[in-house]
């Protein structure tokens, strides 16, 4: 019989066997890596377009955008006192001249103390009229010193 070490060998066959483990754990990372890579250049993803954040353009769209205000018994078109009856007129003149529905957007405030009833009868007048709703449920306060 051969002389050598009880066990069956040097070890020269396990550290073979862990360098095989170790090389293709490495080709697989390359290979993905590069699969990876090829098909991020490729997408472009959906366009979009992105709001600018310059305060000009806020400070316009804001001008733009009209305003109701819902009291307890009144009804106010950007400030201007207007009977309930008459809101969807008001509204349908000042609604007629745009086309774009990021035009037709109409800021509603209502106060505290504005009946759910009232409110229904205001912004279903708005909906008629062809107004985009929007609620504006706080408002911030900038306090200059």
């Amino acid at each position: 019989m051969a002389a050598g070490p009880v066990g069956g060998g040097s070890g020269g066959a396990q550290t073979a066997w862990v360098l095989n483990l170790l090389t293709d754990l490495a080709f697989n990372l390359l290979i993905f890596f590069v699969v990876c890579a090829s098909t991020a250049e490729d997408e472009k993803g959906r366009p979009q377009q992105m709001p600018s954040a310059s305060k000009e353009k806020a400070a316009e769209q804001k001008n733009t955008n009209i305003e109701v205000a819902i009291g307890r018994t009144d009804v106010k078109v950007n400030g201007e006192d207007v009977p309930t009856a008459q809101v969807q007129a008001k509204l349908a003149t000042l609604l007629a001249g745009k086309t774009r529905p990021e035009d037709k957007i109409v800021v509603v405030k209502s106060a505290k103390d504005a009946p759910y009833s009232h409110w229904i009868r205001v912004t279903g007048a708005i909906e008629q009229a062809g107004g985009a709703i929007t609620l504006q449920l706080e408002e911030e306060q900038v306090v200059v010193r």
